[in-house]
């Protein structure tokens, strides 16, 4: 017995043990790979820029040091942001090192509007003589062939294949789920168009629902139908055609009507990439990927000057409180948008947006914020691949508003949930509650029972005077008619181009056109661009990710897509409140 005391508390210890060294031991080496990520680069010779496509791309890069690393293969691959990589590709085009950029596709999508920003900036980078080629050695999705688009040449592998066939907006529905786990979810809304609580009451789309997608997602098709057309040369009624027989999905057939431009194998795309370069097969090119880029010094941020612009970024959805990197903490912002208003040094402030909505009283905080902002110096409002309904309420105090022809944005409505899971706990899991109460409904709104008709009578009104104050917002804010706000409103979602047309964005452009424009129109020939919110100690970060994110981190690696589709789910249920959110389970492919 003393025996074997003796060897489990030497197994134990030892185990504990090698957890501590191989926990110092991550550290290390993690740190060793921020440090060498600190480092500045120098190029020789001549170099591409390698663009990896088919990497979820944020508006902003990632701080946090798990993000790049791979813990199943142990390595690191950090994947820039939008504002890194349109930098990057702005550095490039002078840059005598450079001779050209790869789009080396993959498979995930980053959202119709951040693949617009980039193609427009490589269309701009092949203005300096520089060459772009695209290549695909496996599934090229439409998203991604509209970014090959803005090569001077598109290459597949012989084995590849080429997704056109239109596009398809899903919606996920998730009532009867519910029903069988014995949860009734309570809605109240304002806008017949407001779709967010679909999945919650019905189990198919609405007619006005139905209505509003085929609108945006026909309008997004023939924009990147047009833009497509021009680039190769086709006529979009031929891409119709094409897309509605899916007539081009081998590489052969996708050459034979003209949409590559030839059949290679990775070796023979980098003798391709050698002959571009004005170099011979025998010679050495130098392949740069975006990340190790960012540290080759360049003079594009002038970051001497004392005029300063302030770009904050405002990604996720709308909470209160904090908040964390994946979301915008309502009191938060607020906090970081009053400190830019009172600097005198900040001659403007602009806004990227790229968030569904959320919590209404969060999104109110924020606009209230911006609204004095907008009374001292320019704010100009960025939008990204979604900036709808508590997303669009913080837009409006902008004193100009940028949005892409395919951004999805509008849904001017409000909505309250309240899950109702009385049933699932007494019936699957044998819980009963009681309530004492001092008053009538000191238990409202309580998730162990419905709502009566009185308290379903007091949120609805709630619900109304939000809708009240949103639409009184966007009236003052776009110095719109209130009888045309409530034309455009009751929910419905728009695309970029239809929201121009009907007043609730100013101009079509990018992150970088809004920068400028706040530039231009704050009279600075030389400034800075400092990004908020400021990111934390990459050394704190290290120690901090080393919980949530990290088990996602390793989750993912296994689970892949259903992770987005896990945590998505998690968010939508986790609902309860009065919130001003579009349906954000809407994939666009």
């Amino acid at each position: 017995m003393k025996n074997f005391l003796v060897y489990t508390l030497a197994t134990v210890t030892g185990i504990i043990l090698a957890s501590v060294l191989f926990f110092f031991i991550m550290i290390g080496t993690m740190g060793a790979i921020i440090a060498a990520g600190e480092k500045p680069v120098t190029l020789s010779g001549k170099n591409v820029l390698v663009l990896k496509a088919g990497v979820p791309v944020p508006d902003r890069s990632n701080p946090n040091p798990w993000a790049g690393f791979d813990f199943v293969n142990l390595t690191f691959s950090p994947a820039p942001g939008l504002y890194e990589i349109l930098n990057n590709i702005k550095k490039a085009g002078s840059d005598p090192k450079i001779t050209g950029i790869l789009i080396d596709n993959g498979l995930l999508p980053s959202g119709w509007a951040t693949t617009s920003e980039i193609r427009e900036a490589l269309i701009k980078f092949r203005e300096s003589g520089k060459f772009v080629l695209a290549y695909s050695d496996y599934v090229l999705t439409q998203e991604g062939y509209y970014l090959s688009t803005s090569a001077d040449k598109i290459y597949f592998n012989p084995g590849a294949m080429l997704e056109f066939k239109g596009l398809s907006g899903e919606v996920m529905f998730y009532r009867d789920a519910l029903e069988k786990l014995g949860v009734e979810v309570q809605v109240i809304r304002h806008g017949k168009f407001k779709g967010a609580v679909e999945p919650f009451i019905l189990d198919k789309l609405s007619d006005e629902n139905r209505e509003q997608i085929k609108t945006y997602v026909g309008s997004i098709w023939n924009y990147v139908l047009g833009k497509i057309s021009e680039a190769r040369n086709i006529p979009s009624e031929n891409l119709h055609e094409i897309a509605d027989k899916l007539a081009a999905s081998s590489p052969s057939e996708a050459a034979l009507y003209g949409m590559v431009d030839g059949l290679l194998y990775r070796d023979q795309l980098y003798d391709s990439l050698k002959i571009f370069s004005g170099l011979t097969t025998d010679d050495k090119i130098g392949l740069v990927s975006m990340s190790k880029y960012s540290r080759v010094p360049g003079t594009l941020k002038q970051t001497y000057s004392r005029n300063k612009i302030a770009l904050i970024f405002a990604e996720g959805n709308i909470v209160m409180g904090k908040g964390n990197e994946t979301n915008i903490g309502g009191n938060y912002y607020a906090d970081i948008i009053r400190e830019q208003r009172k600097d005198t040094s900040v001659k403007a402030i602009v806004l990227r947006v790229n968030s569904p909505g959320g919590n209404a009283v969060a999104s109110d905080i924020i606009w209230r914020e911006l609204k004095l902002a907008a009374e001292k110096k320019p704010v100009i409002v960025s939008m990204g691949n979604y900036a709808a309904s508590g997303g669009y309420y913080i837009s409006v105090p902008a004193t100009t508003i940028f949005a892409n022809p395919v951004t999805i944005t509008g849904s001017i409505g409000v909505f309250g949930l309240v899950p109702q899971a009385g049933r699932l706990l007494k019936n699957k899991l044998g819980i009963n509650t009681e309530t004492v109460n001092t008053n009538r409904y000191a238990d409202f709104p309580s998730v162990y029972r419905p709502m009566s008709t009185y308290e379903k009578e007091v949120m609805q009104k709630s619900i109304e005077n939000i809708y009240t104050d949103f639409t009184s917002r966007v009236a003052e804010g776009r110095r719109m008619d209130i009888q045309k706000v409530f034309e455009i409103a009751e929910g419905r979602v728009w695309d970029g181009s239809n929201a121009f047309t009907r007043g609730l964005v100013d101009q079509f452009g990018g992150l970088e056109d809004a920068i400028e424009y706040a530039a231009k129109y704050s009279g600075l020939d030389k400034y800075s661009v400092h990004e908020y919110p400021v990111v934390q100690d990459p050394y704190l970060k290290l120690l901090s990710g080393l919980s949530g994110e990290l088990r996602m981190k390793l989750t993912s690696n296994r689970l892949g897509e259903a992770v987005e589709l896990i945590t998505r789910l998690s968010e939508m249920t986790s609902l309860s409140g009065i919130y001003a959110r579009m349906p954000y389970l809407i994939d666009i492919r």
